[in-house]
């Protein structure tokens, strides 16, 4: 678990869009939000939070598209969450939201994560509504 924590630490100081996740998050209510580009209608966004355990969640946002103007983005993502708490949690979340990129180097988002949890036991929450507010490098 300690070198999970250290790589994704890693992994946030590169970055390229930095704040946090305000809401519903795996293992807690605040997270560190991070994303990294991977071309231009495709993303990772990356989530750690700390409270009922150590919560990691890491989507590929396959759909990031303007909506009209170039500031209004719409995205959705699928990829892998996991809680290191007792008991340990592991499964999906889908993604989908809207993101507004002001002028200057601000980025506010509203999402939807649906999640269906394997390990421990099996479920499907339909939660996960957060904002997000993100400085852009």
């Amino acid at each position: 678990m300690v070198v999970a924590i250290l790589m994704l630490c890693t992994t946030f100081a590169s970055a390229q869009e930095l704040g946090a996740r305000f809401g519903d998050v795996s293992g807690g209510d605040v997270a560190l939000d991070a994303i990294f580009s991977l071309g231009k209608y495709s993303r990772t966004h990356a989530d750690l939070s700390f409270g009922d355990g150590v919560g990691i969640d890491l989507l590929w946002d396959f759909i990031y598209k303007p909506l009209g103007e170039e500031a209004l983005n719409w995205y959705a993502g699928v990829g892998p969450y996991a809680i290191f708490d007792d008991p340990f949690s592991l499964g999906i979340v889908g993604e989908i939201g809207l993101e507004y990129r002001f002028s200057f180097p601000i980025s506010v988002s509203a999402d939807w994560r649906p999640a269906f949890r394997i390990v421990e036991k099996t479920e499907f929450s339909t939660g996960g509504f957060g904002l997000n507010v993100r400085y852009i490098f």
